[in-house]
């Protein structure tokens, strides 16, 4: 989660070099916290020293192992940030490049379109939401909470230019949950209700705001997703190995791996949203249970070892988009693997 805590509020500058000495700390976790340094970086209002965070980064997987998780993620945020404070040639090229790589997950899209949408580049933006769903959405059969922005920014954008609803339109409307309606927020004459001296008008658009701030907040207030477990079939037999009262927790690692996916889709079809997965390695558990002055073989530790993997950065959302490979590493897709029956 970027932030978008006012500078007044936050002294944003500390908070990316406390970021930065975490991501020191655990260079396992360094993508995610460096990214997050970047966001405040920006939100100080020194850009460069974001796109240098940005550089680092990218530079950090360039011939290396350490590949980034998301390089198409960091690249976006690159342009966004360089076209703000004058990098625009630059930007676009990052922007290009990004939509020609096709990536399969909804935020760099987002980001790219959002830039050029800030920049009224109207018809760009509405282009490149459109490829993003037609990308991601054209075979899924309910569109995975990651992809909503994709639908609401396009939706957005086309209520601008005077498009008539599509299909994607009316999908977007159904999931939005404000009391107030996407076409009343995607007005372009509310901008002119701000500028109005009319009383009842500039009441009837603070209403409107306000419901709007509300639910953006209640988007950025989410919990870090409901984060389950999984080790990887080396890893678990090291744990059992180490701490064979754990056993009993994991009888086999099919049945790991089988119940993992049961659980999830138990949350899901309960409403939970904002599912996602977490694996753990033995070192960083052993590490977790001795900061938390705990035994390792403590069973009820296992769940507070997800949930700071979750808040460190680490879930990856579930389901998978489609066509991506399954959360278990098989290297299958997960509509192959442990999305079979889904």
């Amino acid at each position: 989660m970027r932030p978008d805590t006012p500078a007044e509020t936050v002294d944003h500058t500390a908070e990316a070099a406390r970021l930065e000495r975490t991501a020191g700390l655990y260079p396992e976790d360094a993508e995610a916290l460096l990214l997050q340094a970047a966001a405040h970086l920006e939100l100080s209002g020194d850009r460069p020293a974001a796109t240098a965070l940005y550089d680092r980064l990218l530079s950090s997987s360039a011939g290396s192992s350490a590949e980034l998780e998301n390089p198409h993620l960091v690249r976006a945020l690159k342009a966004s940030n360089l076209w703000e404070y004058d990098h625009e040639a630059e930007a676009r090229a990052i922007i290009d490049g990004v939509r020609a790589t096709a990536p399969r997950d909804a935020a760099p899209w987002v980001i790219v379109a959002e830039a050029l949408e800030s920049h009224d580049e109207l018809e760009a933006a509405h282009d490149t939401f459109t490829e993003a769903a037609t990308l991601l959405l054209t075979d899924a059969a309910e569109p995975p909470y990651s992809t909503h922005p994709l639908l609401y920014g396009r939706h957005r954008v086309r209520r601008m230019l005077g498009l008539p609803h599509d299909d994607w339109d009316a999908l977007a409307d159904t999931l939005h949950s404000s009391p107030v309606s996407l076409d009343e927020l995607h007005d372009p004459k509310r901008v002119w209700s701000l500028g109005s001296d009319n009383p009842a008008e500039l009441e009837a658009e603070i209403s409107r705001l306000r419901a709007e701030l509300g639910a953006y907040r209640e988007a950025l207030s989410r919990p870090f997703p409901v984060a389950v477990l999984h080790w990887p079939a080396t890893e678990l037999a090291e744990l059992l190995a180490a701490y064979p009262g754990l056993a009993a927790e994991y009888p086999t690692h099919e049945q790991h791996l089988a119940t993992i996916e049961s659980s999830l889709r138990e949350l899901a079809s309960s409403g939970t949203p904002n599912l996602g997965i977490v694996t753990g390695t033995v070192p960083s558990y052993e590490a977790f249970a001795a900061s938390e002055g705990a035994s390792p073989a403590d069973v009820t530790l296992l769940p507070q070892y997800a949930t700071t993997l979750a808040a460190r950065g680490r879930a990856v959302a579930w389901p998978p988009q489609r066509g991506a490979g399954c959360w278990c590493a098989s290297g299958t897709a997960y509509e192959g693997c442990h999305g079979l029956a889904a």
